[in-house]
């Protein structure tokens, strides 16, 4: 099965290169952006199939990345993943809000995203 095609969302370099080495390692293609106008750019024209986002950005928040891509018309819109440091139900809340699919809050746990990831990888192959 080949692997997915994912943008890595994070201002973070450390985290980013991070996720995206244990991405890679799990078979998925992967981009990195390291703030949500290169993001909204990135996926704009890559059309990746999921995107891990990071809410705090320095340019634009997170929530707005979301916003902005689920305005623009996508064939199969990518899967977004929230991957934050904020936890409270309202932040959660805000994601939904912002068209974001899922709320994970750093560290994320390697081996469920590695599941969700597998369970996507069926749904759009």
């Amino acid at each position: 099965m080949a692997g997915l095609h994912i943008l890595v969302v994070d201002d973070r370099t450390d985290a980013a290169t991070s996720m995206a080495r244990l991405l890679r390692f799990y078979g998925h293609h992967v981009q990195l952006a390291s703030d949500g106008s290169s993001a909204v750019a990135r996926a704009r024209a890559d059309k990746p199939d999921v995107v891990l986002l990071d809410i705090d950005l320095p340019d634009m928040s997170g929530y707005e990345v979301a916003r902005q891509l689920r305005e623009h018309l996508f064939d199969k819109p990518p899967l977004l993943i929230a991957v934050t440091g904020y936890a409270p139900e309202s932040d959660r809340q805000r994601s939904e809000e912002a068209g974001i699919d899922m709320h994970l809050v750093k560290p994320v746990e390697p081996l469920g995203l590695r599941d969700i990831l597998s369970r996507f990888t069926r749904v759009v192959a």
